[in-house]
């Protein structure tokens, strides 16, 4: 395929953008770091891994036990209909692999001519109904619903095997994602193919399962979303809820179109439905019914799809045609589509931009948008990748993402908006961005203006190739701002500068975003000082070796037996050394930062240059945790020196304020007071919903 001129831009800027930032990188880290991010950029994504299923060995009934209780949580029903060796699988599963919710499991015998009876009688823990007579999947299903005792109802088909973990994950779905009705797990089939992450339906009221045959870790159904339906194969929702619609609608009985409809009655109810691929079961499909629709109970599909059609036509007005683009399927139930694009896949246990972003794309989704991330270098991060896809956010990487050029050319007409992050990422994607995605508002986020943090830099060191390479910067940043449809900067001191500097420019603040944390423990509990920041960034790297050299030493003279943890990952050979120093603790990343926030008595911020809003000092205060600063490290953050945070430059000044603070228990609950109150006020998520409503939903009521 020929390049087109914007992809040819793309490869440009690309080319010279790595050159510019590797020249930069070469004097801010040295060679050896520089040539490890280097190969990163080109390292091969290893093929995709086969997942790995458990399955309950085959072999001849034995009585056994299921760890149920008489005060459940959940009510797992299972209707049965003969399949003996089904449903002794399946129970298995949840004897070898019990929940850690307290459960109970109730079987509906609905007529079974085989041994059901005889066996699961001998089966301890197992509350077993059998129907007088045979009346179908949904007269078993509301009969097994009547006798449950749980909060949540769990239906659970026979010919299952639940994977190890699954109801914990489907039930949490439920707090994770306020407002959720009913919750669907991703179901498998026994060679490991995804048969089902919810289900569409369209307008003619037939019905799809999506994902059909595909990988189960393909970015496209592997993030909690909204659904038309889930499948009854494996799907919880609240008894009581479960009630008040009426539970399955006889008119469709013996079966088919009961779970669609069902979902269409939770969403009547103003809740949502969702599919957890986090919750997986391996289903046999079919196995009581099944599969073609000409034979048996599943001709009734026919004639229930036509039933469905008519009592729901206002609704499905609103629902996609048949050929609508299967990746775009999740975009139909929101309002708003946000694409979010980053240099890498966030890591907020790392750094402040990365938490920062996070509870941006959280409160996207707050607001009713279908978030869709995607990184510049296309990454799968173990753990923080996962992590977004349980919020919700659609989150592509490779092999299933291809280069950015082919992957905005088959995506970009999805998208109402797009975030850019940082200026090296959105000037190589402006020109795609325009061609493939023209509808869609281009919003830079700054995440902080990089050139005046290299420029300061430059101004401390002296360093005049520095400062020139913060004016290249400069231009390419500025340039970024003048073809972008609005810019977010993180302090009102960042918008005051590019006032000046691109008066024309559309420029708002969005500043770090952090969720309400708990006081942590008192005072008389609390002891010793913290820093937190990633060592990637080089102003952190001169912040911790100026205070260890100049102001600790001082601190020690008045309190020998206090220790400096020093947090922060990626620490290079100059910050490892001062492990070696008295008093200090170098502890690298540590992915739990709660127990320092909550335990140590003051935080430090001793940066001497730097731009944007510190997160370090957002997160101490967030948890009640006092902070000693410079200057520079509290600049546009709403705060006043000696009532939210002691604040000082001269080595002697900032050792004082910071033994001054430790010593003084009024002065510090003051401190922790106000400081959590200005995390309330100026860097919660509710501080910047209006900006994000205006800036990048287009002021649209965008709630779902």
């Amino acid at each position: 395929m020929r390049l087109n001129a914007a992809e040819l831009r793309f490869l440009f800027d690309r080319a010279t953008g790595l050159l510019h930032r590797g020249v930069g990188s070469l004097r801010t880290r040295g060679l050896g770091p520089t040539w490890q991010r280097l190969c990163k950029q080109f390292e091969r994504v290893p093929p995709a891994q086969r997942t790995m299923l458990y399955v309950p060995q085959a072999r001849a009934f034995a009585p056994f036990a299921l760890p149920t209780s008489d005060a459940p949580r959940a009510s797992i029903v299972i209707p049965v209909f003969n399949q003996f060796a089904h449903t002794l699988g399946c129970l298995r599963a949840l004897a070898e692999h019990p929940p850690e919710v307290a459960f109970e499991v109730i079987v509906v015998d609905d007529g079974s001519s085989d041994d059901t009876r005889a066996c699961l009688e001998q089966v301890a823990g197992l509350r077993y109904h059998r129907r007088a007579a045979n009346g179908g999947f949904i007269a078993a299903c509301n009969d097994g619903a009547a006798l449950a005792r749980g909060d949540y109802l769990v239906l659970l088909n026979n010919d299952t095997a639940p994977q190890p973990g699954w109801l914990d994950t489907l039930l949490a779905t439920f707090d994770e994602h306020p407002g959720t009705g009913l919750v669907g797990a991703q179901l498998l089939y026994p060679d490991g193919r995804l048969q089902e992450a919810g289900g569409v339906v369209w307008r003619d009221g037939s019905a799809d399962k999506l994902g059909r045959l595909q990988s189960p870790d393909h970015p496209a159904f592997r993030h909690v979303r909204r659904v038309d339906y889930c499948s009854g194969a494996a799907i919880a929702l609240p008894r009581s809820l479960f009630e008040r619609v009426g539970g399955f609608d006889t008119r469709y009985a013996p079966a088919f179109y009961e779970d669609t409809d069902l979902a269409m009655q939770v969403r009547a109810q103003g809740l949502q439905v969702l599919v957890q691929p986090f919750s997986r079961v391996l289903h046999v499909e079919g196995v009581t019914t099944g599969t073609d629709t000409r034979h048996g109970v599943k001709a009734w599909q026919v004639r229930n799809q036509q039933t469905f059609a008519q009592r729901w036509q206002a609704e499905l007005a609103t629902h996609p045609e048949h050929g609508t683009a299967p990746v775009a399927l999740a975009d139909h139930r929101h309002r708003r589509v946000v694409l979010v694009i980053d240099a890498l896949t966030p890591q907020p246990d790392r750094d402040s931009g990365s938490l920062r972003l996070v509870n941006l794309m959280r409160l996207l989704r707050e607001e009713g948008a279908h978030v869709v991330f995607i990184a510049a270098d296309r990454g799968h991060v173990a753990g923080h990748t996962e992590a977004l896809q349980r919020m919700g956010v659609e989150t592509w990487y490779a092999p299933y993402a291809t280069a950015l050029p082919a992957w905005l050319r088959e995506h970009g007409s999805r998208f109402d908006s797009v975030i850019g992050c940082r200026h090296y990422v959105l000037r190589e994607l402006l020109p795609l961005l325009r061609r493939h995605a023209p509808q869609a508002r281009v919003v830079f986020d700054t995440v902080d203006l990089h050139y005046l943090r290299e420029r300061r830099g430059a101004e401390l060191s002296g360093d005049t190739t520095q400062m020139r390479v913060a004016e290249r910067t400069r231009a390419l940043e500025l340039d970024v701002i003048a073809r972008s449809d609005a810019t977010l900067v993180v302090s009102a001191i960042e918008r005051e500068l590019l006032a000046r500097e691109t008066p024309q420019a559309h420029v708002d603040i969005l500043s770090n975003l952090h969720q309400p944390a708990g006081p942590g423990l008192p005072f008389a509990q609390r002891h010793d000082v913290v820093f937190v920041g990633g060592f990637r960034h080089p102003p952190n790297v001169d912040a911790v070796r100026w205070f260890v050299d100049e102001a600790w030493p001082r601190v020690l003279q008045g309190e020998p037996a206090l220790r400096f943890h020093c947090i922060g990952a990626d620490a290079p050979a100059e910050i490892l050394a001062l492990g070696e120093r008295p008093g200090v603790i170098v502890h690298g990343h540590v992915p739990d930062l709660a127990p320092y926030m909550e335990g140590v008595r003051l935080a430090v911020a001793p940066l001497r240059y730097g731009a944007g809003v510190k997160g370090k000092v957002n997160l101490s205060m967030a948890h009640g945790q006092p902070v000693i600063a410079t200057r520079c490290a509290v600049e546009g953050m709403h705060l006043v020196d000696g009532e939210d945070v002691l604040v000082a430059d001269d080595p002697q000044e900032f050792a004082d304020a910071l033994l001054h603070a430790y010593r003084n228990e009024t002065l510090w609950q003051r401190l922790a007071d106000r400081g959590r109150t200005n995390v309330e006020r100026h860097f919660s998520l509710d501080a910047g919903r209006e900006v994000v409503r205006r800036v990048v939903l287009g002021g649209a009521d965008a709630a779902p």
